[in-house]
């Protein structure tokens, strides 16, 4: 199978700004791999066995230090495992799996069992809130609760104004390698600036091949089926799954709908503030 990375020399790079920013964190904190029928999953894993468990879910072109960082504090109340997605830049697996059925379901299913844990907490960022959910579609058995932020698979946005404010200045940047495309790209999505998204994007846009496909809806039915209690947060400024639009369809087909928040002034990626607010709802929930 060809990889995913253009060249071996920007694999290494995009690594070594993984390993950069988990050294950042200054946890303490084990890798485990996962052997699944789509292929290993590198997992980062922190905090004490005997707390409960909870997965976190990165988003599309991110990896599992991003999501540690964004929720740091879990690991005191949490036995946390951040999750490398396959078929992104990070070290799991290059297999990428369809958006239209059930394998990101039966993938993350297949986790839990190699890590024998149930009784699961699951809290996703946007592309992580799709594999939340298709993880609840499939088999809901081994979770107790759902925190989706800014999630995709429930509502999309405009696809003029995301190809306008968001695709042609990656594409202008890839063409050009001039860093301002990065940053307009990033001024459009990110709620607060962060020079770390900068470096880390810069080059994942230049070596690695990311997927344009578009991101399907879950059905009616698929919502109405799950018992699982979500929580919702959505951002009224988010270009790519409207916060209004997000929460006003969720309210609509999902019965297990505990509590949905509104972030007025946020983008698709939460401000730090806002992150912990978030925090603050799932250490709450212990």
């Amino acid at each position: 199978m060809k990889s995913l990375f253009k060249t071996k020399e920007g694999k290494n790079e995009i690594l070594s700004l993984y390993d950069q920013k988990l050294k950042e964190l200054n946890i303490h904190s084990e890798y485990i791999e996962v052997e699944t029928r789509f292929g290993k999953t590198n997992i980062i894993t922190t905090g004490e066995t005997s707390h409960p468990p909870i997965i976190i879910i990165h988003g599309s072109n991110g990896c599992a230090p991003i999501a540690l960082e964004t929720y740091p504090s879990l690991s005191k109340a949490y036995k946390v495992y951040a999750i490398d997605v396959l078929a992104q830049p990070n070290k799991s697996a290059e297999t990428r799996l369809s958006m239209k059925d059930d394998s990101y379901g039966i993938w993350m299913n297949e986790i839990m069992s190699q890590l024998k844990i149930d009784g699961v907490t699951l809290v996703g960022f946007s592309f992580g809130g799709l594999v939340i959910l298709k993880t609840l579609e499939y088999d809901e058995s081994k979770i107790k609760e759902a925190f989706l932020s800014a999630p995709a698979y429930i509502v999309n946005g405009n696809p003029i104004k995301a190809l306008l404010k968001i695709f042609i200045p990656m594409k202008r940047y890839i063409k050009t390698k001039k860093i301002k495309y990065v940053e307009d790209f990033l001024e459009e999505v990110f709620t607060d600036r962060d020079e770390f998204a900068i470096k880390y994007l810069s080059k994942v846009f230049l070596n690695f091949e990311m997927d344009f496909t578009p991101v399907p809806v879950i059905s009616k039915a698929g919502a109405q089926a799950i018992k699982t209690p979500i929580t919702l947060f959505a951002a009224k400024k988010d270009i790519l799954f409207p916060g209004h639009k997000l929460i006003k369809r969720a309210k609509k087909i999902f019965p297990s709908l505990k509590s949905s928040i509104l972030f007025e002034d946020s983008k698709h990626v939460h401000s730090r503030a806002q992150n912990a607010v978030i925090e603050h709802a799932i250490l709450e929930n212990t």
